[in-house]
């Protein structure tokens, strides 16, 4: 969840629980190799000398509402582990998660309706409910049976974390906020137990029960009270804000129904009225289904709630939710092409100095060159335009550049992007520089001109410059980690 929502670089540095402090890139990087190796040695245990290691490709699964900046900082977490590049696909997960589900069979999808039922048109809503985010992408099936984005991915952080978060606050609220600091930092063991008794508790819960959630606690946060407070776990429930709805029963926490069901409010209510906002959009009018995946989409508490909500609307949850990126992520690594269409989720162009046009230009941009020529500084060239479908695969746009006498021998190009779908300068409010790259040009001399195509519909940013006066074409990696 560090890699949302923030500017990233590749010095980030991540905070463990008791405030220290290392590379971010070393840490995702640690736990994919940790993965990759333990895949080594129970594929050698099941299936000896079989598989080779430069035969396996690789998918790395990612939130669809991360940027292409997270997308580029996993890449290069998971080279750093020791993974090829070119033996590596990122993958969105609700695109990972609808393409597993439409290869499921209709008697094994664990409903009545299923979408491999869905017919040529049909358009659903993925709600992918996993740890951190949730991720909300609508889908149309198209006639060849592949995938279709019809409207962008958004989303955000309110999934089964935003619970845990509740939870903690509701033991602060029992005891002390430095109680529950302070038994983090001295028994980090025992908190990520009580956490994992949470998790199990947490699919246990259901709106249409009334029974109480009973959790064993650690002796060691009995303990910590005691120091912290003076006074026992038992007392201190008995004088919280819960007191007639919490009770202690030798190590067992017993909480009322209502207490259990109100940590999930946050989640499910950001979540409900996001999707509402969502369904209410023009483009989003032809919605019959909503298929949920995610290990978070188990939980009753917002499962239900979803079916409350949207009575008129098919829901598809297919057994085991949680695996259904995974699984979908192997069918996408062998048919990448089953996704067709994605929606460009801004505008993306490129700074350039064109001649001055007082039509289309703004005053305040217009300088005097050196050779006497009036022109437009930081002007946004478009390529694509938010919202714009983009077909995978596929060019997006086609523009000529040319080097200037200070770039005889290079073109150097700065990507910027922005959510609006008329800028005009790069420096207008909203836009953001993403990302540069510098294009070597055979020969020297100003005015050696490239053509260069975007190519925008896969998961990663593909850039394929043809220098005009020989032909070579160059695919250059943008860098969005600046």
């Amino acid at each position: 969840m560090m890699l949302w929502k923030q500017k990233l670089h590749r010095n980030l540095l991540l905070e463990d629980e008791n405030g220290r402090k290392l590379l971010a890139r070393t840490v995702f990087a640690l736990a994919i190799k940790y993965l990759k190796e333990d895949l080594w040695v129970v594929s050698n245990d099941r299936i000896a000398n079989a598989v080779l290691q430069n035969e396996i490709h690789w998918v790395l699964t990612v939130p669809a509402i991360w940027n292409n900046a997270a997308k580029q900082f996993m890449r290069e977490a998971a080279e750093e582990a020791g993974i090829e590049s070119d033996m590596l696909t990122i993958a969105l997960e609700p695109e990972a998660a609808s393409l597993f589900c439409r290869h499921l069979p209709v008697e094994k999808s664990g409903n009545q309706f299923s979408l491999a039922s869905l017919r040529t048109g049909s358009q659903y809503l993925v709600l992918d409910a996993g740890g951190g985010t949730i991720d909300i992408t609508v889908h149309e099936v198209t006639e060849s049976g592949g995938v279709k984005e019809l409207y962008k991915a958004s989303g955000g952080a309110w999934g089964g974390t935003k619970v845990d978060a509740s939870f903690e606050e509701f033991l602060v609220c029992l005891t002390d906020k430095s109680v529950v600091k302070k038994f983090k930092q001295d028994n980090l063991d025992d908190y990520i137990e009580l956490l994992r008794r949470f998790e199990v508790k947490k699919r246990e819960i259901d709106p249409d029960k009334d029974t109480k959630v009973v959790m064993s606690i650690p002796l060691a946060f009995f303990t910590t009270v005691k120091k912290r407070l003076h006074k026992d776990l038992n007392k201190a429930v008995k004088k919280s804000f819960y007191s007639n709805s919490v009770s202690l029963s030798g190590d067992k926490l017993k909480i009322d129904p209502a207490v259990a069901q109100s940590f999930f409010k946050e989640s499910v209510d950001n979540t409900i009225e996001h999707v509402k906002d969502i369904l209410q959009k023009r483009e989003n009018r032809g919605v019959e289904a909503i298929l949920m995946v995610g290990g978070f989409s188990e939980s009753k508490m917002l499962s239900k709630a979803f079916k409350r909500t949207f009575p008129t609307l098919k829901m598809i949850l297919p057994d085991e939710a949680g695996l259904a990126v995974l699984k979908g992520a192997v069918i996408f690594g062998h048919e990448p092409r089953e996704i067709v269409e994605r929606i460009s989720k801004y505008t993306y162009g490129i700074a350039m100095d064109p001649y001055f046009d007082s039509r289309m230009h703004p005053k305040s941009a217009k300088f005097t060159d050196n050779a006497g020529v009036d022109k437009c500084k930081n002007f946004f060239d478009k390529h694509v335009i938010a919202g714009q479908s983009l077909r995978v695969g596929e060019a997006q746009s086609e523009q000529t550049y040319a080097t200037t006498p200070s770039h005889k021998s290079t073109v150097h190009i700065e990507v910027f992007a922005t959510e609006s779908k008329s800028p005009v300068l790069v420096t207008d409010p909203g836009c953001r520089k993403v990302g540069q790259c510098t294009i070597p040009m055979a020969g020297t001399g100003a005015g050696r001109k490239v053509l260069v195509n975007m190519i925008f519909g896969g998961t990663e940013f593909d850039v394929e410059c043809t220098e005009i006066a020989t032909g070579k074409v160059s695919h250059i990696t943008i860098d969005f980690l600046l």
